[in-house]
């Protein structure tokens, strides 16, 4: 059987900046991925209203999925409206067990925006309920208790809200990819100018471009790259299940945050 990989996020973009490279790499080594942003990026505009907003941004993410070779999945909830609940977590649960990911990418649990934290929460549940019957799914589909290993991607920035440095537990080689990755971005052409007006990343494109380079340097060994951390294995896997192995010389564990892991900071 294929093993499959989701890449879940809060809205349109948020993949292209933190996760496609890694997606697309996961890809390569024979996974077929999943591409889902929780949100519609209904509030993501100085010129549209929130239904046309909508539409544009539905279908740049449906071409930045194509680019990347994912199969998309359309969004819950609008911006903003990103929370901890019950309806979506039932739908986000039937998607869950509709795709049986051996691997789930998501935001990190810490990072400025409470859309990207909750999304985070979400998709961390959804996965745990993956294989519990008696938590109904909306629409109903069957359970199974397979591994499924949840990693996080760096918050934006590369810092937590409170403006304490992230630092990966891995990182993964994205130079092979980099320029697909950027073409996926380019697809979300609605955001340059807001994400430079109403957040002040100054560059859309080489925000993205100088997170991966920041990550490339941290690795001390890739050009480009992602970072990641992976979730505690508690009702997911077993404790040294760790499938970015799959990408074999493109992955790289961060012995340092490791060996942190054991002295408690």
């Amino acid at each position: 059987m294929m093993k499959t990989a989701i890449a879940i996020a809060a809205h349109p973009d948020d993949i292209e900046f933190m996760m496609a490279g890694t997606l697309l790499l996961l890809k390569r080594a024979g996974y077929e991925i999943h591409y889902m942003n929780l949100s519609s990026g209904s509030g993501g505009s100085l010129e549209y209203d929130a239904d046309m907003t909508q539409k544009i941004r539905l279908r740049e993410a449906k071409q930045a999925a194509d680019i990347l070779g994912a199969h998309f999945h359309p969004p819950l909830c609008d911006d903003l409206e990103i929370l901890y609940e019950l309806k979506t977590l039932r739908q986000l649960t039937a998607i869950i067990r509709e795709v049986r990911p051996s691997v789930l990418l998501t935001h990190s649990p810490q990072d400025y925006m409470e859309d990207h934290c909750n999304a985070c929460r979400l998709a961390v549940t959804a996965a745990f309920a993956r294989g519990m019957p008696n938590f109904e799914s909306v629409p109903a589909r069957p359970t199974e208790p397979y591994d499924c290993t949840i990693y996080h991607a760096m918050p934006h920035g590369l810092r937590d809200s409170l403006r304490r440095k992230i630092i990966p537990g891995a990182f993964v080689n994205t130079t092979a990819v980099q320029a697909i990755k950027m073409e996926a971005l380019q697809a979300h052409q609605s955001q340059q100018q807001w994400l430079d007006v109403s957040q002040k990343l100054n560059s859309y494109l080489q925000s993205m471009e100088d997170m991966a380079l920041t990550m490339g340097r941290m690795s001390e060994k890739f050009t480009y790259a992602e970072g990641w951390r992976r979730h505690l294995h508690y009702g997911f896997c077993d404790a040294e299940t760790d499938p970015l192995q799959d990408l074999r010389e493109d992955y790289l564990i961060n012995v340092a945050y490791e060996q942190s892991l054991e002295k408690g900071y």
